[in-house]
């Protein structure tokens, strides 16, 4: 077992490598995107920056005041940035190697043909965010150490907590995504796909009490328990910008939840995926 995930590991730094030498082939672009990840991060900063100037929190009585909520914005870059590194290239290629045939190739391949979908490239310059998203955390944990009222330090457990739950926001995003993609099989060509995520991904940008209140009820539930995007930021974000205790037991569920939710997610992918591959007819056929 050991032999065999080592082999994975070397096949994903042999993908990462390529990857990295196809970026620094073209400098230039790999600067310019760069700096336009950048660059939209600055101009969100700037929005919410602006927000907190006429309130003192996201949604009345929430507790997401400025520092909070700059770090739950912080992980929502960290999650998206990783997810559009190491998944949305290959998952906007499918369709592409469903209608040139590349797929055929694919499944001759000695390695599972989804790790190999998932991981074939890797997108570098989507990393840029998740530098940002560093610079946006340490500041805001800076103040909400240094603040005169109720200042706030986390635990080490918190930032274990954190890490780890960030961790299933990236399960549940991919998930997400391998199911999306594989639809090509069913339709063909999936060219909504990218919009139909970002979409699905702005529900996850926001805290999640902001939803749970009239008729914005049903959207908490169907996005918490049927597609699971709100626990997405939502969980790591409570456990780093809040103390571990004392928290309320619906708290301590929402995290458990999250866990269940992450490995539900991970075997509905992986059953839609191999459901799909099924269907799949060679491009030579």
């Amino acid at each position: 077992m050991f032999a065999e995930l080592d082999r994975y590991r070397r096949v994903f730094l042999t993908f990462a490598q390529n990857s990295l030498v196809r970026d620094m082939t073209f400098r230039t672009n790999f600067v310019i995107e760069c700096l336009s990840s950048l660059g939209w991060t600055l101009m969100n900063v700037g929005f919410y920056m602006i927000i907190f100037e006429h309130t003192k929190s996201i949604g009345a009585d929430t507790g997401w005041d400025r520092e909070k909520f700059f770090l739950f914005l912080a992980t929502t870059w960290f999650i998206n940035s990783l997810v559009q590194a190491f998944f949305m290239p290959n998952a906007e290629e499918f369709s592409e190697l469903i209608r040139t045939g590349g797929l055929d190739f694919a499944l001759l391949k000695p390695i599972d043909t989804q790790f190999l979908i998932s991981f074939r490239r890797v997108s570098w310059s989507s990393l840029a965010n998740f530098g940002a998203g560093l610079v946006i955390a340490a500041v805001a944990l800076w103040n909400l150490a240094h603040r005169e009222v109720d200042p706030y330090v986390p635990t080490a457990i918190s930032v274990a907590l954190y890490v780890v739950f960030c961790g299933c926001g990236v399960a549940i995003m991919y998930s997400l995504m391998i199911c999306l993609s594989a639809t090509s099989i069913w339709l063909g060509r999936n060219q909504t796909l990218y919009n139909f995520w970002f979409y699905i991904t702005n529900f996850s940008r926001y805290p999640m009490e902001i939803y749970n209140r009239g008729w914005g009820q049903p959207l908490y539930g169907f996005f918490t328990f049927v597609i699971p995007v709100l626990v997405v930021v939502n969980v790591p974000a409570r456990l780093l910008a809040r103390p571990i205790s004392p928290r309320s037991d619906a708290e301590w569920w929402l995290v458990g939840w999250t866990a269940v939710a992450t490995v539900l997610s991970i075997l509905a992918s992986r059953w839609v995926f191999r459901t799909a591959l099924r269907s799949y007819r060679s491009a030579s056929s």
